[in-house]
């Protein structure tokens, strides 16, 4: 049996290009032989002075082989002195091994592989390849099938995963079927094999196809039926109204509210079904006047995606770097948004032209050759013939890949009463404008102290009181860094996964150059698993990667390169949330470096000018300016030459939120750039806002359920609430007394993240992750997104008491409090007088400590937490005579409070 692995180059620590690939290189054998392609040795000797040996090779190469038994095995390492090493094994069981293959330490694509052992003279039906054990999507996966002294019988095989997948069969005329199949999706793929109508030995056979690589892009077009409502309602009553429609089989979704051209209002909707449809609209939960009202729904208006009809070559092959276009006709297909997505191995542009009329011509403009899948689907059913598969050729955009791949290990689980920790990365800035905050679970919000561990590197240090989600704060100079507010479970994580990383800093906004780039990424909340960065763009990539070894790490990169990169960032080949990041490399900066900022605002007024200043420090060259405000407007910024070297930037901000001011000398970033100031008091805090609900749990597919977003405490803002999942959904956001209700349908069973951002950055907890169950009602295909956009108003709590975080409901017993020390007997004057407080045994409270004598308070009291609720206090009184110490727990005094101290 002989294996060949061809990574096209070298690993990505050596500036070439790829990942290995296993492909099959002949057929089976009574032993195992394994290629893996390194660098050419001439580059080798190049990087490892003075000269590579075979035995440095095999430093740099790890296998071992688990036998079916249990017990491991060394295959024996060769070098091939032509680029390649050999790695060969003699089975000596039969049955599934696995073979681990390592690359500097990390596991090689794949990696492990599963294959059969069998005894060639068995007479028995056999299966061998990587497309039994993996592939990527929109990549053809191989495998042989030997029927070699088998005799007479039939062979048949079924491919089943998330998509359709297209089997191609070859017979080599020696005994064996050379098969591949072309797998249009990511996920785990059942290949059955049968001879005489029964399993060969290993099947079904689980092979795992990832979406390396894949880059995908995706549009809908809506095509709803209309309904005017009875009755009038005004302008100011949309907002606050929400409306759903029912169909006759139970089926529930929201509808949306919309002004009709004749100047009525009325509902919009994708009728699924004929017949008699209710419709209920309500305000704040209350059924307006004529709701429920019934409409009926014809067999011809119910969108089915079988009269769809296509046409076009560019749904079988197309060309990079130009139009490809395909005709939709909807105009017998009754009601039924239409959605396209097309994934392959490069973002291709898609355009899209409505003829009004029910024909649309679609093009799309892929940049590099390879296969790319359409998903083409109207009102959520695929179209005939739909996912497509299309051969791309032509020249490619010569961009650039370079990936590493590292393990995370499970960060240290922490507990109430212990130091927790959380790290950054943030170069440039002075940590004297770093602010922290954390609040519990129960809404108690208390500064965090924030230490500096190295030049640029901190650390927030705070002890929780008690178990759960923690929403960690860290604002510079008033504005949360890249990726606050933080996530941080106290105890053991509820969940794990890449929708739990998090990831920020200046390297996913932009970069410079011919130096290092750097961004933080965060894994704590994830648990184990491995992380995978991914740079492509013009020039190759340098990655460097630093574990902080506290569920957080530091990434830096550097190219040559200018130009728009792309950073892929994957858990367990998953995207995290944002991911991939889009960022423009500026040329190397130059004389910019010696630009210093000066008197710059630390926030300003909505129509109200405000300035700061731009220092030369001896730069030549043209400086310019421009502010960008929260919906995205630019403005120029008045530059004026004030003394030779010195400039002043004035600037004039039309409206309330965080603004970024891009100053460029000579066309690149000053190294400060983009500044950020907020505007006006108000700004949105997205560490304020909560979700809660029905909707964010496990929910029924074909049932309206909903979710409350708790903007009070949050300030006015814009909320984008995004639905990735298996299937469209029909979502609505209508305004509550508490914040805003989402309301939303599953179609299709599998797993939705719902992302909650308020001003731009994730609330705590967002990307939720939400399981639905039932049938499908629509058919899966590539993931697919919906969302809604609001811009909220300022919110107060249903008490219209001043906002504010509310206390828990504590548990605890005061009676348990312990307290000892002299300071609780006697004092002396200017001096510290301490005692200690035991409350580990009492439940979780706040604790209180006064000290009252003849002239009032003391002038000092000092309070400690030394963990797991043990406190330290000390105080200093001025006056002789006697004072009263009074300690409690929550409201209750500890046993032997109030204490009578003599001074």
């Amino acid at each position: 049996m002989v294996y060949k692995m061809d990574s096209g180059g070298s690993s990505s620590r050596l500036g070439e290009q790829g990942d290995p690939r296993w492909y099959i290189d002949s057929a089976y054998a009574s032993s195992l032989k394994v290629s893996l392609r390194l660098p050419t040795r001439q580059f080798l000797e190049d990087f490892y002075q003075p000269r590579l040996l075979q035995s440095d090779i095999r430093r740099y190469i790890m296998a071992e082989i688990k036998m079916p038994s249990g017990h491991v095995d060394q295959p024996v390492i060769e070098d091939n002195r032509d680029g390649t090493v050999s790695i060969k094994y003699e089975p000596r069981e039969e049955g599934i091994h696995e073979l681990y293959v390592k690359y500097n330490g990390e596991h090689v694509q794949g990696s492990p592989y599963k294959f059969t052992v069998d005894s060639i003279s068995s007479g028995y039906v056999t299966a061998y390849g990587s497309g039994l054990v993996s592939g990527v999507s929109g990549e053809p996966s191989q495998f042989t099938i030997s029927t070699k002294g088998a005799g007479a019988g039939g062979l048949s095989m079924s491919v089943e995963g998330p998509s359709k997948a297209e089997i191609t069969c070859h017979d080599n005329k020696d005994g064996t079927v050379a098969v591949s199949y072309l797998p249009t999706a990511p996920g785990e793929y059942k290949v059955s094999i049968r001879f005489g109508d029964k399993h060969i030995r290993g099947s079904p056979f689980i092979a795992k196809v990832t979406g390396e690589g894949r880059k995908r892009n995706q549009i809908s077009v809506g095509s709803c039926s209309e309904v005017t409502l009875p009755g009038k309602i005004s302008d100011n009553d949309i907002r606050s109204l929400n409306a759903s429609i029912q169909a006759p089989s139970g089926l529930e979704e929201p509808c949306f509210l919309k002004r009709l051209p004749s100047g009525n209002i009325g509902i919009s909707f994708t009728p699924r079904e004929a017949g008699q449809h209710i419709v209920s609209v309500k305000k704040m939960g209350v059924h307006i006047q004529n709701s429920p009202f019934n409409i009926t729904v014809q067999e011809q208006e119910v969108g089915d995606a079988k009269k769809v009809q296509v046409s076009g070559t560019a749904l079988k092959e197309g060309k990079t770097h130009g139009e490809n276009t395909f005709t939709v006709d909807t105009r017998n297909a009754g009601y039924g948004g239409l959605s396209l997505s097309i994934e392959g191995p490069s973002k291709a542009e898609i355009q899209c032209a409505d003829s009004k009329d029910g024909v649309l011509a679609i093009s799309y403009k892929p940049t590099e050759p390879g296969y790319y899948i359409i998903n083409l689907k109207f009102a959520d059913h695929h179209v005939e013939g739909s996912p497509f598969t299309v051969k791309v050729t032509g020249e490619g955009s010569n961009r650039q890949r370079e990936k590493i791949q590292r393990q995370r290990d499970p960060a240290p689980l922490t507990e109430v009463g212990t130091n927790c920790k959380l790290t950054f990365k943030m170069p440039g800035i002075t940590s004297f404008d770093l602010a922290a905050t954390v609040t519990s679970p129960g809404g108690v919000s208390e500064d965090a102290e924030i230490q500096e561990v190295e030049d640029g590197l901190y650390s927030v240090h705070f002890v929780p009181k008690e178990l759960g989600v923690h929403t960690v704060s860290v604002k510079y100079r008033e504005i949360h860094i890249p990726g606050s507010p933080f996530q941080f479970t106290v105890g053991p994580l509820r969940d794990s996964g890449a929708h739990l990383v998090k990831a920020g800093g200046t390297g996913l906004e932009r970069g410079e150059a011919g130096r290092f780039n750097e961004f933080n990424v965060w894994t704590r909340e994830a648990g184990a698993g491995q992380l995978a960065i991914s740079l492509e763009g013009p020039s190759k990539a340098e990655i460097d990667f630093k574990d902080r070894k506290d569920g957080s790490c530091d990434v830096s990169y550097k190219v040559d390169e200018p130009g728009e990169y792309r950073i892929g960032l994957k858990f367990n080949e998953q995207h995290i949330p944002d991911s991939p990041f889009k960022v423009y490399i500026s040329p190397a900066v130059g004389d910019a470096y010696l630009l210093e900022v000066a008197q710059f605002p630390d926030s300003a007024q909505v129509d109200k000018p405000a300035q700061f200043y731009i220092r030369f420090n001896g730069a030549k060259g043209e400086l310019d300016a421009r502010i960008i405000s929260p919906s995205g407007k630019t403005d120029d910024c008045f530059i004026q030459n004030i003394d030779g070297d010195q400039y002043s930037i004035r600037f004039m901000p039309r409206e309330n939120g965080v603004h970024n001011i891009n100053v460029k000398f000579n066309g690149v970033h000053i190294p400060a750039s983009p500044l950020r100031i907020k505007v006006g008091k108000d700004d949105a805090d997205p560490a304020a806002v909560h979700a809660h609900g029905p909707g964010l749990g496990s929910v029924k597919t074909g049932a309206k359920t909903d979710l409350i977003i708790d903007t009070c405490n949050a300030g006015a803002g814009i909320l984008a609430v995004t639905m990735d999942g298996p299937s469209r959904v029909a979502m609505d956001c209508t305004e509550v007394e508490e914040g805003y209700k989402v309301r939303y349908t599953p179609l299709a069973p599998g797993f939705y993240y719902l992302s909650i951002k308020y001003n731009g950055a994730h609330i705590v907890c967002s990307p939720f992750k939400i399981e639905a169950t039932g049938g499908k009602i629509a058919e899966v295909g590539a993931q697919e997104t919906s969302s809604v956009t609001v811009e909220t108003v300022q919110k107060v709590s249903k008490s219209g008491q001043k906002q504010g975080p509310v206390l828990p409901n504590f548990k605890s017993d005061a009676s348990k409090v312990t307290s000892k020390g002299m300071g609780l007997k006697k004092a002396y004057l200017n001096k510290h007088n301490q005692f200690t407080v035991h409350a580990g045994d009492a439940g979780n409270n706040i604790l209180y400590v006064g000290i009252y004598g003849p002239k009032g308070p003391c002038d000092e009291v000092q309070l400690k937490h030394k963990g797991k609720n043990n406190y330290e206090c000390w105080y200093v009184v001025r006056d002789r005579g006697d004072y009263i110490v009074i300690i409690k727990w929550g409201e209750e005094h500890i046993p032997g409070s109030p204490y009578k101290v003599e001074v």
